[in-house]
């Protein structure tokens, strides 16, 4: 087994014992910030959530956030309850009563709210939808940045539209964390898996990427979620002039590819040195997944200085 637990393994921070946590408009400490044992995302996993990064004093690309967020909530019929101009003032009102400006990772998670019993029809909620926001001092870890990860490749595929469309930034994340533990369980960092027809879709918590010759590939974006880096690393690419394909691929193309890569909003872009047992290229960081953390970087710091 490797250190690492995936790209989200973090440096720990004592400050995060005394976060203040937003709750329905409440600040409370981290002990006391609680929701009900009856609330649809407890019985049911039922709701949305996004993750931010913290630069400067500024979440990161959070119209793109903001965007996933409220798009999941129209397809699942659930009423946030708050305006995106409230929501973004309620994450600003968290960061300040923490005095976080740097090295922080937000979620912001929206349930249906309490239910009158535990039941699945969303008739069955008894009130407004639940909103939280907790804020923590969290960076990745240097060692995962710069060495990278070991993937496994699961038997857990990814489901088609018609069964929990991928887009989806659900509460409900069992289809991701059954394939986690069989990554983990065979010594690997994260989870590769595969669309329902065999082509590599996506990983259980980041987005998947493998750089063959000078191009740099990702999967077609039907069978994974609307990643945001992912997104933001596509534009990149065509800034930069690298020739950047959203295309249906195999384990094959995978195991001779130069580099590969993983993409996410904690660590953003994290070299991948081993799949299935197979090095990677020369099984340390690239220089086309080097070229990107940089552009990554500069990226962020052009949309935060631009708030």
């Amino acid at each position: 087994m490797t250190g690492a637990h995936g790209t989200h393994d973090y440096v720990d921070d004592p400050r995060n014992a005394e976060v203040l946590i937003y709750v329905n408009g409440t600040l409370a400490p981290r002990a006391q910030a609680v929701v009900s044992v009856f609330d649809a995302g407890f019985v049911l996993g039922d709701g949305v959530w996004e993750g931010l990064r913290v630069t400067s004093g500024h979440p990161a690309f959070l119209e793109q956030h903001l965007d996933r967020l409220f798009e999941g909530a129209a397809a699942i019929m659930l009423d946030i309850g708050l305006t995106r101009a409230e929501l973004t003032a309620a994450v600003y009102e968290t960061l300040r009563a923490n005095d976080m400006v740097d090295g922080v990772h937000i979620r912001l998670m929206v349930t249906r709210g309490p239910k009158s019993t535990p039941y699945q029809d969303p008739r069955m909620s008894a009130g407004p939808a639940t909103v939280v926001i907790i804020a923590e001092h969290k960076d990745p870890l240097p060692a995962t940045v710069e060495r990278g990860l070991s993937l496994f490749t699961v038997h857990v595929r990814r489901a088609a539209p018609d069964t929990l469309d991928p887009k989806l930034n659900a509460h409900s994340k069992l289809n991701d964390i059954t394939a986690c533990i069989q990554a983990y369980t065979a010594g690997a960092d994260e989870a590769l898996m595969l669309d329902p027809h065999g082509f590599v879709a996506t990983c259980n918590s980041t987005h998947f990427f493998i750089v063959r010759g000078q191009e740099v590939w990702t999967s077609t974006g039907m069978y994974c979620l609307g990643g945001i880096t992912r997104a933001n690393v596509l534009r990149i690419c065509e800034q930069a002039g690298i020739i950047a394909r959203e295309r249906s691929f195999s384990l094959t193309d995978v195991y001779s590819a130069d580099e590969a890569f993983v993409t996410g909003t904690f660590a953003g872009l994290v070299p991948v040195h081993t799949v299935d047992g197979r090095t990677i290229g020369s099984g340390a960081r690239g220089p086309m997944v080097e070229r990107l953390q940089e552009l990554y970087r500069a990226f962020v710091a052009a949309d935060v200085a631009a708030r």
